[in-house]
Order: C-alpha cells, then structure tokens, then sequence
C-alpha cells in the first residue's frame, strides 16, 4: 500500500522533469525561426531598395540573435517550466519592427524631415536594455507572489509615473498629448511603466476584495447591480483616467487603464454588471471630454471625416490644427490589398511624422497586405492567449489576476492602436507594442512578458513530492497480514 499510494507524486514529478527540457527546446527552435524570419524580411528590403543586400544583415542578424540567445539561456536557467511560446512569439515581433523602422530611415521624405536617420540602431539599443530588463525580472523576482507585498506601493509609484508628465520643466507635449518628461536629450513615456505597476496595485487590491465586490444589492434587466457602497474603487479609477484625459489629453492612456481595470474586475468577481458599468462609464466620460477638450475633439473629427481633414490640412489660409495622417494610412492599407506591394515597395513615409510610430501598422499593411497584418494580429493574438493561459493555470489568486491584467493591458493597446490607425476608433497616440518606434515602450513591454513568463514558470511548475513518513512506513511493517 505504501509504494501504491507514493507512485502518483513520483510519476508527476518525473513527467515534470522531462518536460521542462522539452518546452526549452522548443523554445529554441520557435527561436530560431523567430530571429530567421526578420533577417529574410531585412534582406528584402535591402534588394527592394537597392538591389544589393544590405551592408549591415550580418550585424543585424547576429545583434538580433544573441540578444534572443541570452533571453533563452536566462528562461532556461531561472524559469525551466515556462511557457516555450512568449519569448518567440516577443522577439518575432522586436525583429520585425526593427526592419520596418529600418526600412523607413531610407525615406528621403523622412529624412529631409528629422523623423528618419538611425532610429533602427537606437531601437536595437533599446532592445538591448528590454531585454536587459526581462532579465532582471527573471534572476530578481524568484515568486511573483512578492509583488503582492507591494501593493499600495505600487498605487503610489503609478500615480507618480502617471504625474510626471505635468510637472513644469518637466514634462514635454508632443504632438499635443502631455504624455512624455524629457530627461536630457532623451523624452520618456511613464505611461508605459504605469500600466505594469498599475497591474500589480488592482491585482493585490481585488485579491482582498474581491468577495465584497463580488456582493450584489438588486437585479435590474437581467443584471445583478452592485451595492452602492461597492461602487467606489471603479469610480475612483474613472476618475483618474478622466483626470488623465483632461489634463494630458491622452485618450489611450485613459481608454487602457479603465479598461484593464474593468478586466480585472470581472475576472476577480465574475460579475457581468461591472463590464456593463464600465462600458457606459467609459462612454460617458470620452463624451464629456471631447465635447470641450479641443485636441480630443480634433482626433474624433479625423476619425468621422478623415478626407475633410486632408483637404483642409492642405488648404492655404486655413486655421486650426489639420492632419492628414489618417487619410494616408488608410491609402497605405488600400495600396496594399490582399499580399501588399512587397518589402521596401511602399510609400508609407507619406504619413510623415508618426510614421515610424504611431502609424507604424500601415507600413506593413501596404508592403504585406491583409494577410500580412493578419499574421501580425494572429502573433499578438497568441501573446494575449497564453497569457490568459498562464492565468487560468496559476495556481494563487494573486497570480491569476495579475497575469489577466497585463494580458488584458497588452490587448487593450493593440487593439486601441490598430483600431485607431485602421479608422474603427479615433486615434489615440499608443504605439503598438514591440513594432513602433519608442524606447519606453520596447522596454515596459519587455519587462510585461518577464513577469509572464515568472508566472508561468510557478504556475507549470511540478509540485515537490512530500517527505516520507517513516511512523507511517513502520505501522505497516508492523501490521500483522
């Protein structure tokens, strides 16, 4: 009976051991194929362009390739059970966007306008340092489960993040959006930052009480309401991301926050009222600002009438502030059609100043066509999925919140960017996440999938097999048959 009851542990722990250098292997082969696929992509672009390959593929793919290795071996050595998936799927599209940033400093165009010129190398440099971070988080965050120690901290440091941008000398406003701090000759988004830290404020926050909220007062058209009482932590969030929008005119920052909030909220309660709630509050109060927030009030106007708003960016004597980036990367997508018109074929560099940025999308959608954003969309899909994976198996509360949070932080901005840039929603000024030009971003969101892959590893991860107890072992000795 002894060796019986102790055979299931021992085969669960044996299957552990096997597969820990299963799922490592397959990460290196998914890795491989992650860091091949952009050096082909660079090739192109470079015959595209000049009919030559380009001088600097061997140091693109070799730059490209040990930071990946490095990643790899860090996993392998700090986080074994983890998801063989993230870390591909991340420098697939790191890699991607570098050749695309790349592509888009040839532009003359952009060139003659300050907006193009050795982005790519400092895109890589700033790879180099997510990637730097994400090891950080491996080899310093040995359980998640700390985190959960800082959680008014955290709502400390986020509110500070997310008020630098309005401290005078400070703070910088580009393209109208009060969102970046210039240190030196370096511009910093803290917005990028926030949503991580945020993420573990919510989580540690709805881990304690997530049983009061989940508490309803009365039924109303098929809805449990919750009880008055209990509607203050949403409304103190709405606030904040309402405050966000009138004073930095970040639509997106605000969007993202609230709705990863709402995320966690139903997930933590399972309450569908709260997503209502949250829709109509978030409805509300992007309505109450823009009907008096001048620069809201532009994005939407280009968003409803994207032509008007070319033609009267190009009209003389006309006042006011007219763009006409919409109406080109709509162009952009439609040039491309269903395969595109190749790597290094297009003329996205019409979009001019946010072209390697916030528009960054239509570049692939004109050169790679519907099916090229497609694959993109699908790799960003994946990320989100497993994600959520890593979230329904963690094995602690404050694990599974914590992973749907940034999971559902990480699809809110690439939904709000590729519906901005698409023309489904009004733009809001987020990049897309790994594509587009922007050291905050690559970083944070480098370190976003550390924290995944942490709490993946403690979520795969086999339990240990329990000590033998020898009072048990000598009864049975002893038991007459």
């Amino acid at each position: 009976m002894s060796s019986t009851s102790n055979t299931p542990t021992h085969h669960t722990s044996t299957i552990g051991a096997i597969g820990a250098p299963s799922r490592r292997n397959t990460e290196l082969a998914l890795l491989i194929f992650a860091v091949a696929i952009p050096v082909f992509a660079y090739a192109n672009v470079g015959l595209a362009l000049n009919d030559a390959v380009p001088a600097g593929l061997l140091g693109y793919g070799l730059g490209l390739g040990l930071l990946a290795g490095i990643a790899h071996l860090v996993v392998r050595k700090f986080a074994p059970y983890a998801d063989p998936l993230l870390l591909p799927l991340a420098t697939l599209l790191n890699g991607l966007g570098l050749v695309a940033i790349w592509r888009l400093d040839q532009s003359r165009l952009l060139q003659s306008i300050g907006v193009a010129g050795g982005k790519a190398t400092n895109q890589l440099i700033y790879t180099a340092m997510g990637i730097g971070l994400f090891v950080a988080v491996l080899f310093f965050l040995k359980d998640h489960r700390t985190l959960q120690r800082y959680t008014y901290i955290s709502m400390a440091a986020s509110l500070v993040l997310l008020l630098l941008p309005l401290v005078p000398g400070l703070g910088a406003d580009v393209y109208g959006a009060k969102i970046w701090i210039s240190v030196g000759s370096f511009t910093i988004q803290p917005g990028e930052f926030a949503k991580i830290v945020l993420a573990i404020f919510f989580a540690g926050y709805l881990m304690v009480k997530r049983d009061a909220l989940a508490l309803a007062s009365r039924r109303f058209m098929g809805l449990y309401l919750p009880r008055g009482r209990d509607l203050g932590p949403i409304l103190v969030v709405w606030a904040i991301s309402i405050l966000i929008l009138v004073f930095e005119t970040d639509l997106g920052t605000s969007l993202l926050f609230f709705g990863m909030f709402v995320i966690m909220l139903y997930v933590a309660t399972e309450r569908t009222s709260w997503i209502v709630f949250g829709l109509l509050m978030s409805a509300a109060g992007a309505v109450g600002v823009a009907s008096f927030e001048p620069h809201i009030q532009v994005r939407v106007q280009a968003w409803l009438d994207p032509m008007h708003e070319y033609v009267l960016s190009r009209t003389p004597g006309v006042t006011g502030v007219h763009s006409d980036q919409l109406q080109q990367a709509l162009w952009a997508f439609g040039s491309g059609g269903t395969l595109g018109t190749g790597w290094g074929q297009g003329h996205s560099e019409l979009i001019r100043f946010a072209a390697n940025s916030d528009f960054i999308l239509a570049t692939f959608g004109e050169e790679l066509g519907l099916a090229g954003i497609m694959a993109i969309l699908l790799v960003y899909g994946l990320i989100v999925e497993r994600g959520v994976r890593t979230a329904l198996a963690a094995r602690d509360p404050f694990g599974k919140l914590l992973a749907i949070g940034l999971s559902g932080a990480f699809a809110l901005q690439v939904f709000v960017v590729a519906g901005g840039v698409m023309g489904l929603i009004p733009l809001t000024g987020m990049t897309m996440p790994f594509l587009a030009y922007g050291g905050s971003s690559v970083i944070a969101n480098w370190a976003l999938i550390g924290i995944l892959i942490r709490i993946s590893d403690t979520a795969r991860r086999p339990a240990p097999t329990p000590a033998a107890n020898p009072d048990a072992e000598m009864t049975q000795v002893v038991r007459p048959s």
